[in-house]
């Protein structure tokens, strides 16, 4: 049994690309099968922040 964490989302972006910042992105998803949303969720998961310039730390 595969049980999946769906969660509504908390805030919703609108990303302007350029045309080849576009096209790498769906080349990227049609070659690993994920979704946009998924790529990007997972990049920004990857960013690093450093404690003082944590909202609310000031």
């Amino acid at each position: 049994m595969i049980m999946t964490n769906k969660k509504w989302a908390v805030k919703r972006i609108t990303v302007n690309l350029a045309a080849q910042e576009a096209e790498k992105l769906d080349q990227y998803c049609s070659q690993t099968g994920r979704p946009a949303t998924d790529v990007i969720r997972e990049l920004i998961r990857g960013l690093s922040v450093s404690e003082d310039t944590k909202e609310g730390s000031k």
